[in-house]
């Protein structure tokens, strides 16, 4: 089994320690370095060419946006996966601006870091419920009742909504009282209308059209 090959930066060498042990516990991750700082990070995502990068964003040296940034723009394949302890909206959208795959707090890197790895590295964007749900308040702010969001009916709405916070179909229904089969139709004529196939569309799109910019 091809495994995939990780590396972590954070200027916290226990920080690094803690997830290394964590990470190799999973018979599909290899860590293949650590880096401390931005530059440091830039560079051997070079040298090793990792498929994930799992980047803190407060580290000395131009820090993980722009360590992230530098990644992107340089075509390199890694993904990378930011953790920050902060939350809040003002965080995410440049984590994203700067072409990070993925986004998670701290505080949920266990469990969960598994899965985020493995979902940026297919190719998907990770965004836990909270986070993707932000991005789809301010996407609705923006769009207000023009554009392709005001052609979705309200249940439609409500349906995209739930499924941008994490939900599954059966989930759904049970909360809307709905069939899991319904669900996914509502989901499907919304998903169509927006021209997304995705929570991971729905933020690229959103980011496309300028629609979460910050507020002036």
């Amino acid at each position: 089994m091809e495994r995939i090959r990780i590396l972590l930066a954070d200027d916290h060498r226990l920080v690094r320690s803690g997830l290394r042990r964590l990470l190799e516990t999973q018979p599909d991750m290899l860590v293949v370095g650590e880096a401390g700082d931005g530059e440091e990070t830039v560079a051997e995502t070079l040298r090793l060419k990792p498929d994930v990068v799992v980047m803190d964003v407060a580290m000395p040296k131009g820090g993980g946006l722009e360590a992230t940034r530098r990644i992107a723009e340089a075509g390199m394949p890694a993904r990378v996966l930011v953790l920050t302890a902060h939350a809040e909206e003002q965080y995410l959208l440049p984590v994203i601006r700067a072409g990070g795959a993925g986004y998670l707090l701290k505080s949920a890197a266990d469990e969960e870091l598994l899965d985020a790895i493995r979902t940026v590295h297919g190719g998907d964007a990770y965004l836990p419920p909270p986070a993707a749900a932000m991005l789809l308040r301010d996407y609705m702010r923006r769009s207000g009742e023009g554009g392709e969001l005001a052609e979705l009916s309200p249940r439609e709405r409500e349906v995209v909504r739930l499924t941008a916070e994490g939900y599954d179909a059966r989930d759904i229904g049970e909360r809307l009282y709905l069939s899991a089969k319904t669900v996914e139709t509502y989901r499907r004529r919304a998903m169509e209308k927006l021209g997304l196939q995705s929570r991971a569309e729905l933020v690229h799109y959103a980011l496309k059209h300028g629609l979460l910019a910050a507020d002036a």
